[in-house]
């Protein structure tokens, strides 16, 4: 089968695309979606299935519209992978869905899947992971030696309108109470110079490490002796969460039933509760390089199932089982 995806950026052009050749179907990344360049892709690459994903410069109302369009007039299905569920949906899922009208979306989130099946439109869960040709295992480079490493973006702007959001707590427990205690701890994204305001402190210069390209992470993970991985939710696992056990890095993550529905505390990973908790585990793990290693293989071991080839399968299974693939 021929796979199109509605993508012009480097994250969502890995992972499920790569998973889905796994499986043995050719696959093709769009580049910025133009009708000019979509008209030429359907005739030449001719595609079988189009998929879009995620929330990405390509997603305007206008190239929304534009791929429903494209979708009906070639008579192509067009499938949503929605990936910034439940807390965007209200705001951006539903009226993308209802200018994009996929024949078929697909949510991290499982709620958010059972509550678009009762407005009438077809749903189904499908969950982030991981990919071993992006998320493997490295040799320690020198440039991305630390005790402690996070690579994630701030979302300060996020954090300030949405009080609630779980992401709050998670930064409380795992990042907070290291930074009052003093440890030096790197961080790769964007925007943790304008954190003060929710860590207590502004950070130091030589801790804001910048933005770093998204195959390159898994040297992070690779390099630093402790991966801190927050989560956005209680009920959900965040798409880092699976990429840095993937890859075999030592993950230090908060207590939350999703976390206990994958993973053993001090098996499979640091789990922590409170920030007393995580300065207790910072140290001892940090002493303790055996321990560290121990948990940092049967991570990756357990995670082993959660890729994004059987992630891909599950997707075109729903699509047959729904009438939307022959």
């Amino acid at each position: 089968m021929k796979i199109l995806f509605l993508e012009r950026g480097k994250l969502w052009s890995y992972g499920l695309p790569d998973g889905l050749r796994d499986l043995g179907h050719t696959v093709h990344i769009s580049g910025p979606v133009t009708e000019t360049a979509l008209v030429k892709q359907m005739h030449s690459f001719r595609p079988d299935l189009l998929i879009s994903v995620g929330w990405g410069p390509d997603h305007t109302v206008y190239k929304q519209r534009l791929m429903r369009k494209m979708a009906a007039k070639y008579k192509i299905p067009l499938v949503y992978w929605s990936t910034e569920d439940p807390n965007f949906t209200n705001e951006f899922t539903l009226p993308l869905i209802k200018r994009m009208q996929p024949d078929y979306i697909f949510t991290i989130s499982k709620q958010t899947a059972k509550m678009f099946r009762s407005l009438g439109y077809p749903s189904a869960y499908l969950d982030f992971a991981y990919h071993p040709n992006i998320h493997f295992r490295t040799k320690i480079k020198p440039a991305y030696r630390a005790d402690i490493a996070v690579v994630a973006n701030a979302y300060p702007d996020v954090l300030r309108r949405y009080p609630r959001l779980y992401r709050h707590r998670a930064i409380d427990i795992l990042i907070k109470p290291l930074i009052s205690s003093g440890y030096k701890v790197d961080f790769y994204g964007k925007d943790w110079g304008k954190m003060g305001a929710y860590l207590g402190k502004t950070l130091p210069k030589d801790s804001l490490r910048g933005k770093i390209p998204y195959k390159n992470a898994n040297q992070v993970y690779s390099s630093a002796k402790i991966i801190i991985g927050l989560q956005n939710y209680k009920h959900m696992l965040t798409q880092r969460t699976y990429e840095i056990l993937g890859s075999g890095g030592f993950l230090l993550t908060c207590n939350t039933p999703a976390v206990q529905r994958l993973l053993r505390s001090n098996y499979d990973a640091a789990i922590s509760s409170s920030g007393q908790e995580t300065l207790s585990l910072v140290r001892y793990y940090l002493n303790h390089d055996q321990e560290r290693e121990r948990i940092r293989r049967n991570g990756r071991g357990t995670i082993s199932a959660e890729n994004y080839k059987n992630r891909a399968a599950q997707l075109l299974s729903v699509l047959k089982d729904e009438g939307i693939l022959s």
